[in-house]
């Protein structure tokens, strides 16, 4: 992969983990937050911080 494409890449993932820390935070301001899907997002998150460690 080129450089331009590495930086994109780098770009899409930090994005994706803002989007999903958006998505947490308001799950958790519900009334009865499903944990189910904090949890599913927070492994998520995990595997972004993963991919961007390789890139």
């Amino acid at each position: 992969m080129s450089k331009r494409g590495w930086k994109k890449r780098v770009e899409s993932l930090k994005l994706q983990i803002l989007e999903h820390e958006n998505k947490i935070k308001k799950e958790r301001a519900k009334p009865y937050p499903d944990k189910g899907r904090i949890h599913h997002l927070e492994a998520e998150i995990e595997a972004f911080h993963d991919s961007l460690k390789r890139a």
